[in-house]
């Protein structure tokens, strides 16, 4: 009995085929199972990485000394905090000193009182979105007996020339601070340039320069709500106010973190104290802020009204 090769080798062919076959679907199963299992890892690893990132809370404000000696902040940041989640570190400086933070990107966020400076801050990239905040205003004050004959002048600027011709001691905060800045430009426009024994630069805080002042029973200039705040500590009495040059404006600024790629910039923090300060809850603390205590708001908001 003969058997045809043809047959045979046709059988012997289609069954290498089939193992063939099963062996390819094989491999290719155990592939995808390979790389399935790689991608859970790699995403496991993923994950494990993000979760122990650490989240930066704090937010480091630069500001001006009159809202930490007034006790504003006392106020504002625990709502803040507590709304937020943030911890805020204030630095109570003058504003030049705060802006100089700024632009080294030691601070996220400043809060300031020197319009043009800020402007200026923005314009070369170190702040982003300036906001206005609040006001009050700058008032003269110096002692009873009021040697220079300044109490109800309503100008700033001659004020500050009757004090210039008497030589009667007058304490400056000498500090480059807001105060600083708004003092001098009205000596400035008085065409006055201060100087001499009766001329005292205390290089110091509002606070503290009000302490000076008193003691030495000088005049100077300050801000209201400091005054204010302090005002039962002191015998110095309020001379000249209104005149519109007194006015006083703050703003609020993110440092930008473009300018400090090499330093963690709390961006986010600032914005959101931004945005607390500048929004219903932060507005309804500055108006009431005074109030109580003193008769009267220290500050003065600027968004809500």
């Amino acid at each position: 009995m003969f058997i045809k090769l043809e047959s045979v080798f046709g059988k012997i062919n289609d069954r290498t085929k089939k193992i063939g076959s099963n062996k390819i679907l094989r491999n290719f199963k155990l592939l995808l199972v390979g790389f399935v299992i790689l991608s859970i890892l790699v995403s496991f690893n993923v994950f494990l990485l993000s979760c122990s990132k650490k989240i930066n809370t704090e937010v480091i404000l630069a500001t001006t000394t009159s809202t930490y000696d007034s006790g504003l902040l006392d106020e504002l940041l625990p709502a803040f905090e507590e709304e937020t989640g943030f911890k805020v570190k204030p630095i109570a400086v003058g504003t030049g000193e705060a802006i100089a933070m700024g632009e080294r990107g030691e601070a996220d966020v400043i809060l300031v009182h020197a319009r043009s400076s800020e402007d200026e801050f923005v314009e070369e990239g170190y702040g982003i979105g300036r906001k206005d905040v609040m006001h009050n205003d700058f008032v003269i004050i110096g002692s009873e007996s009021d040697p220079a004959a300044v109490k109800g002048m309503s100008s700033a600027g001659e004020a500050f020339q009757a004090v210039s011709e008497t030589e009667n001691l007058f304490v400056s905060r000498g500090d480059n601070s807001g105060t600083n800045k708004k003092e001098l430009k009205i000596w400035e426009n008085a065409g006055i340039s201060p100087q001499g024994d009766w001329y005292v630069e205390s290089g110091q805080g509002m606070g503290a320069t009000l302490r000076i002042a008193d003691e030495k029973q000088a005049y100077t200039m300050t801000d209201r709500g400091t005054y204010l705040s302090q005002e039962e500590t002191l015998s110095l009495i309020i001379l000249v106010e209104g005149d519109e040059i007194l006015f006083n404006p703050y703003g609020v600024i993110p440092v930008n973190p473009d300018k400090h790629k090499d330093i963690d910039i709390n961006y986010e923090g600032a914005c959101a104290f931004a945005d607390f300060i500048t929004g219903e809850k932060g507005q309804a603390i500055i108006k009431e802020f005074g109030v109580e205590k003193y008769g009267q708001p220290l500050f003065y908001p600027d968004v809500i009204k």
